[in-house]
């Protein structure tokens, strides 16, 4: 029997989401086991009248190729990935796996050096995401071994991926709507600002966002959604964060993450757990101990940690910041092959200030402040 809330879940995504119009070419990509979705949204697309393509990812493979590909080969563009990033004018990804940890034995060192290898392919849909002529989005189907990891049974971590994008709203494309609406209010508040500065437990960090745009993360793209997000001036960061969940990365986790910058960069990092995977990802380029990304989560039907960053970043009451790769689209600037984000929890005294200006405290945004500086 077909699911309702997946037929919700895939109207919503090529409709509100992507807005597939006729004649797109989307791709549809996910594991055999998000296959329940990959079908509802291959229908829906049908009905918008575009050309949908599947690209089904058989489990294991990646490992097999990360374990025994030679250097060449994990460095190695397929063309047709190329064209699809060239031409196709958008792609729905599937997250959801039979095995989240099937990376985990895998020298991250590899894992870095595919990573290289596919910047190629990241910088031609970053650039062309920018220009308009490119849209993505990233969803959750539902699957064991990721309830696993959120300590939760299948149909208790079903209920938390639909109750956490509003499937189970008689109207979600109406809620999210809504809820653009809110954010918008922070995002113009905040792209007046020309200095930041995040206090929490163990974290004291300033950052310049002079000139830099803010994004409302509505359910167009990462899907559940719920963030304000934008890259800070580059040499600008100073001070220190503690990360108050594990990081994670390839199914692999780092404990307690610490980080120190000085004039933009990473001068000091310290892990209680996975400090030699840390230390490896910092040092994967010149870009790679920038930071490219800071954001706050904005999403409160989302309060339990789940290690899975989809939904873990969106937490309402948390901040989150990604080493790396920034998004063009907020007019920063660097460029890595990674883009790796890290949570840091403010609802016990945390505080946001805005030029010196208090706007967020104890996870909640203080919307008398930021509609005074509208």
């Amino acid at each position: 029997m077909r699911d309702i809330r997946l037929q919700k879940l895939a109207h919503l995504i090529i409709n509100y989401s992507l807005n597939i119009k006729k004649g797109e070419y989307l791709q549809i990509t996910g594991g055999v086991a998000t296959g329940p979705l990959l079908m509802e949204l291959y229908r829906e697309a049908l009905r918008a009248g575009a050309y949908p393509e599947i690209a089904a990812n058989i489990e294991g493979v990646s490992e097999i190729l990360l374990k025994e590909g030679s250097d060449e080969q994990l460095q190695f563009v397929s063309p047709l990935n190329r064209t699809i990033a060239e031409k196709y004018d958008a792609t729905i990804h599937l997250l959801g796996g039979v095995n989240t940890k099937e990376l985990a034995g895998v020298d991250p060192q590899r894992i870095v050096a595919r990573r290289r290898g596919l910047k190629e392919i990241v910088d031609i849909r970053n650039k062309r995401e920018a220009n308009g002529e490119y849209r993505w989005c990233l969803t959750q189907f539902p699957t064991h071994s990721d309830a696993q990891e959120g300590n939760m049974s299948l149909e208790e971590y079903e209920d938390f991926v639909f109750k956490a994008g509003l499937i189970d709203k008689e109207d979600p494309t109406a809620e999210w709507k809504r809820i653009s609406e809110e954010q918008e209010k922070v995002v113009k508040y905040l792209d007046t600002k020309k200095d930041l500065r995040i206090v929490s437990k163990d974290t004291d960090l300033r950052m310049s966002i002079e000139g830099r745009k803010w994004i409302n993360c509505d359910g167009k793209v990462n899907f559940p959604d719920g963030e304000v997000f934008t890259g800070p001036v580059e040499d600008s960061v100073e001070g220190h964060i503690r990360f108050s969940f594990p990081g994670i990365y390839a199914g692999k986790e780092i404990e307690d993450i610490r980080l120190t910058f000085e004039k933009g960069k990473v001068v000091k990092a310290e892990a209680a757990k996975g400090e030699d995977l840390l230390l490896a990802l910092l040092d994967t380029d010149s870009g790679s101990r920038t930071l490219g990304e800071i954001a706050i989560g904005t999403n409160y039907g989302i309060q339990q940690f789940t290690r899975n960053m989809l939904f873990d970043e969106k937490i309402g009451g948390t901040v989150h910041a990604a080493v790396g790769a920034a998004y063009p689209s907020t007019g920063a600037k660097n460029e890595s092959t990674i883009h790796w984000d890290m949570l840091c929890d403010m609802r016990d005294g945390g505080k946001i200030y805005a030029d010196g200006e208090l706007f967020y405290e104890n996870g909640k945004f203080l919307f008398d402040v930021i509609e005074k500086g509208i």
